[in-house]
C-alpha cells in the first residue's frame, strides 16, 4: 500500500461536519498514521514485506491502538503520527489470526482522541458511511455499506460477517470504518474487485472486520498478547477456488504443507475423509480437527491421479519473530 501523502479525495466524496451528527474532527483525529519495519529474515518478509504503512484507531483513552495485524507482524519497530504531526514509537502488543486485528501501545503521547465502539449490527447495506485515514478530511470517504457476507482468505483465515463498502479507500490498511452516529464500525483490511462480493457493484471496493470481534477477546490480548486457549492448527496453504475446485496457489516455505509434499497446482478434493466444498468448509474442517500438531490427512488431485498426503499441522505464531519491547 503505497503512503504518498500528496493526494486528496474530490471534495464531493469527502464528508463536511454539516453533513454530520457527531464531533468529524474528532473522528478523523483519532486515526493515525502508521509504520513498521520488520527483519528480513522475517517468516512474514517475503509475502508481506519488510517496510509497510497504513492506519491505526485511538479506541482507548489511554491511547490504545487497533490496527490490521498485517502491517505489525514480526515489527521490529512501528512509528506512529497523529494528525497534529506528532510521532511516537509504538509496541506491537497483539495479534490475532482469527479476526486479523492487531493492538499497538503507544509509547508516547499522541494527543489523539479516542473514538467510541459501536457495532457492525447497527448499520445496514445501503446505509452510508465513512472510510477515514490518516490525514483529515482530505483522506476520509464517504461510502456506502454494498455488502456483508463471508470471506475465506487463500492464507487460512475465514470471517463469517465481513463488512463491504464502495467506493474503494485506495490506503486501505488500518482504515476507520465509521457509521452515521460516529462510532468505529470496523477495520480496514482489503482492497476487493470481486462484484460477487461487493453485491453485484461494479469497480472496486474495501473489506473491513467488523469492531464486534474485539471485546470478546479484547482482556486476553491485552494480557497475552493473543487469544487464550488452544491455537488453531496451520498448514501454510494458499488456496483458490477455480471452477469449482480447490487449487493449491502456494505453499509457505518450511510449512506443514510444504513438508508433507503438496505442490502448486494440486486440487484438494477431501480432508481427513470429508469432500472440502471451498476455502471455508476446508478451514472449518481443519480447525474440528483438534489444536495445532494435529495431524492432518489430506486427499490430493495431481495429474490424473489421486495423491494421499499427511501434515502435521503447527501453530503459525510459533514461525513469526516476537516483537522486543523498545
Amino acid at each position: 500500500m503505497a503512503e504518498s501523502r500528496n493526494w486528496a479525495f474530490p471534495q464531493n466524496l469527502q464528508p463536511r461536519p454539516e453533513e454530520v451528527d457527531f464531533d468529524l474532527d474528532a473522528a478523523l483525529d483519532s486515526v493515525v498514521l502508521l509504520r513498521a519495519e520488520i527483519p528480513e529474515t522475517a517468516f512474514t518478509a517475503p509475502i508481506l514485506g519488510t517496510e509497510r504503512a497504513g492506519y491505526g484507531v485511538v479506541i482507548r483513552e489511554d491511547g490504545l491502538i487497533l490496527t490490521i495485524g498485517y502491517l505489525i507482524t514480526e515489527a521490529a519497530s512501528v512509528w506512529l503520527t497523529s494528525n497534529n504531526g506528532v510521532a511516537v514509537a509504538g509496541h506491537p502488543l497483539a495479534f490475532d489470526q482469527a479476526t486479523g486485528f492487531g493492538l499497538v501501545l503507544p509509547l508516547g503521547r499522541l494527543g489523539a482522541p479516542a473514538i467510541e465502539c459501536g457495532s457492525a449490527a447497527t448499520v445496514d447495506v445501503g446505509d452510508e458511511v465513512i472510510v477515514i485515514g490518516q490525514g483529515g478530511r482530505a483522506h476520509a470517504l464517504k461510502a456506502r455499506l454494498v455488502a456483508r457476507r463471508e470471506f475465506a482468505g487463500y492464507w487460512e483465515y475465514l470471517l463469517e460477517d465481513a463488512l463491504y463498502t464502495a467506493p474503494a479507500h485506495p490506503q486501505w490498511g488500518g482504515t476507520a470504518l465509521v457509521g452515521a452516529d460516529g462510532r468505529l464500525l470496523g477495520i480496514g483490511s482489503l482492497l476487493v474487485q470481486d462484484r460477487e462480493a461487493l453485491g453485484g457493484e461494479a469497480g472496486q471496493g474495501n473489506m473491513f472486520v467488523p469492531i464486534d470481534l474485539l471485546e470478546p477477546i479484547l482482556d486476553e490480548l491485552l494480557k497475552f498478547g493473543r487469544r487464550a486457549g488452544p491455537p488453531r492448527p496451520w498448514l501454510g496453504l494458499y488456496v483458490a477456488e477455480v471452477q469449482g475446485q480447490l487449487v493449491v496457489s502456494g505453499v509457505a516455505e518450511g510449512g506443514p504443507a510444504a513438508r508433507a509434499g503438496l505442490r502448486k497446482g494440486d486440487v484438494v478434493v477431501e480432508l481427513a475423509g470429508a469432500r472440502v466444498s471451498g476455502a471455508a468448509d476446508l478451514y472449518r474442517r481443519l480447525w474440528r480437527l483438534g489444536p495445532a500438531g494435529v495431524e492432518v490427512p489430506l486427499t490430493l488431485a495431481r495429474n490424473g491421479e489421486q495423491v494421499r498426503a499427511l501434515a502435521r499441522s503447527v501453530d503459525r505464531n510459533d514461525l513469526f519473530t516476537k516483537p522486543k519491547l523498545h
